[in-house]
């Protein structure tokens, strides 16, 4: 186990990317580390962890809002607390929901409970080139992740016009002196770079195991005291950037063409939709950004699909009753709405 932990964030709008770049450094990742993935899902359905790649992978996930707001900070410290005091990894991913303000993560790393555990590395923002301009116009949260990232990866750029990239680099620009881009598909970019993959597998030291240091483990009640008080402090960021709400759908069809017109029909102000669909035995995964959407073969095996015939969808509170409406063309049951911002939660 380590004394410290490299932490890398991975932020981005809906649909940018973000997952295929993760799963692109758990390949890459060196067979004698401990990688601990931390993967934030807006609402009550998470379907991004059931597409990270790897076996025996160390995952957590955070549903129901951002890690970043104080909806679910209580779980994102209890769990970074829980990181900190037994599993102690080497390095840290993670994958915050597409509509996170993650301008407080270093503070949250730095809180006196950690004892200096987490370094902060680098903030990777996935910038999907087709829809980025569209989306920067509308949700604030954007600003938020450009402002406070390093890395640029100007994802699917083969979908792209050139002009569209250009003006990309020109908003992000506004906000950087002198941004690092990579133009790329499938979030492709020399990762070897940022992680020193190499370095790390050969640079093992004479005690593979480092020492200890004491330090006291807070009781459970001790924890939920910090918290109360970490909650109480009026800097802390409360209001989310950007109100949207996580929809679900459960399908009971069995031809894809259902789905094909579902996504069709649906209003143009939802943002993002995915989840698993299965036809004759075979599952296919879902995957709407913003107007475009896919349907294609999944390589998942079935029994590690906790949701399928599901679908999530996330969108403005006025767009529910047009994607009710969308889903009276097929087999289609309201599985609930989720808004982790109302004042009822």
């Amino acid at each position: 186990m380590s004394d410290e932990t490299n932490v890398y964030l991975i932020t981005g709008f809906l649909g940018a990317g973000k997952t295929t770049f993760l799963n692109r450094i758990i390949e890459r990742f060196p067979s004698d580390k401990k990688l601990t993935l931390l993967v934030n899902e807006f609402g009550e359905i998470g379907v991004d962890g059931t597409l990270v790649e790897g076996d025996d992978i160390d995952m957590m996930e955070i549903s129901k809002g951002s890690i970043f707001c104080v909806c679910v900070k209580t779980d994102f410290i209890k769990g970074l607390y829980e990181l900190n005091t037994t599993v102690k990894p080497d390095v840290m991913l993670i994958e915050s929901t597409g509509v996170a303000n993650p301008s407080d993560l270093k503070k949250d790393l730095a809180l006196p409970i950690f004892n200096d555990r987490f370094r902060f590395m680098e903030q990777f923002c996935i910038i999907d080139a087709v829809h980025f301009l569209d989306a920067y116009n509308v949700y604030a949260s954007i600003e938020k992740q450009i402002a406070s990232s390093t890395i640029f990866i100007i994802n699917k750029t083969d979908e792209a016009a050139a002009d569209q990239i250009a003006k990309t680099k020109k908003v992000i620009r506004q906000f950087h002196p002198d941004p690092m881009f990579f133009e790329t598909t499938y979030a492709d970019i020399p990762i070897d770079r940022f992680f020193g993959f190499e370095e790390q597998s050969t640079s093992a030291s004479d005690d593979p195991t480092p020492a200890e240091t004491d330090r006291p483990v807070l009781s459970a009640d001790e924890l939920d005291d910090f918290l109360d008080n970490l909650l109480d402090d009026p800097d802390l960021e409360i209001t989310p950037p950007d109100i949207l709400v996580s929809i679900a759908y459960h399908w009971t069809g069995d031809n894809l063409d259902e789905v094909r017109q579902l996504a069709d029909a649906v209003p143009a102000s939802v943002v993002r939709a995915n989840g698993f669909v299965k036809e004759n035995d075979q599952v296919f995964i879902f995957n709407f950004v913003m107007g475009d959407w896919t349907i294609e073969k999944s390589d998942i095996p079935d029994a590690d699909i906790t949701h399928k015939n599901t679908l999530v969808f996330i969108a403005p509170p006025d767009a529910m009753d047009g994607i009710d409406a969308a889903a009276k063309t097929g087999n289609w049951t309201h599985g609930g709405v989720y808004q982790p911002f109302s004042e009822d939660e």
